[in-house]
């Protein structure tokens, strides 16, 4: 089955990956409905041969691969990763599992319209072990948030959450990969709305003109 052509009238949006891409996939999934008014204009990594770039291949999408290894210091990658993205024109920047922290210069050309996620209801447990920290600190909510990147870790204005209860039988893996199915049906969701209606940031608040529905 071949790949949908991509609606040239849709909202562009590029996503970056470090790893095997379940998030990007939900977003190519939605983006394959017209509906959706959002094209995934290209997917670019940190690194080669990942399946979230095969995923993004066998679906017609642009691929680029920008290595920290590649460039002179960590500022000339981040340039050049700015550079790139901003080559596609994207109304918004998704980062779906990456792993590296975007720097000065992105943020610059980028803050504001960048999003990520985190398995954890910020500002709790951030970092890359929340799942476990929830589990050791005892909570019995946990769940994902959505935020604008900024240039902290985990620290930007938050967009949406979603909780998760935490099961008495629960460890690290199976609250996670409950964390992460409930993170991609809201990363869709809002993901489309921000890119379809815009919005604005207000100090910690994310302002999206569309109100939530009834």
């Amino acid at each position: 089955m071949g790949a949908v052509p991509p609606d040239p009238d849709a909202t562009p949006i590029v996503v970056l990956v470090s790893g095997s891409g379940t998030n990007l996939q939900a977003l190519i999934d939605a983006a394959d409905d017209p509906a959706y008014g959002v094209r995934i204009a290209a997917v670019g990594a940190d690194r080669h041969d990942i399946e979230a770039l095969a995923r993004a291949e066998r679906h017609g999408i642009e691929t680029f691969v920008l290595r920290t290894a590649d460039f002179a210091d960590r500022s000339a990658w981040d340039a050049a990763l700015a550079d790139e993205v901003a080559r596609h024109g994207p109304a918004l920047v998704v980062l779906a599992g990456f792993m590296k922290l975007a720097g000065a210069q992105f943020l610059e050309r980028f803050g504001g319209r960048t999003v990520n996620t985190h398995p954890a209801l910020s500002p709790a447990f951030p970092g890359m072990h929340a799942p476990a920290d929830a589990l050791a600190h005892g909570v019995k909510v946990t769940g994902a948030t959505l935020f604008v990147v900024d240039a902290g870790v985990d620290t930007g204005p938050i967009v949406a959450q979603v909780a998760v209860p935490v099961l008495p039988d629960d460890d690290v893996e199976s609250l996670h990969e409950r964390i992460k199915s409930s993170e991609r049906g809201m990363l869709v969701e809002w993901v489309g709305r921000l890119a379809r209606d815009g919005f604005t940031v207000d100090g910690r608040h994310v302002i999206s003109p569309r109100k939530d529905p009834a």
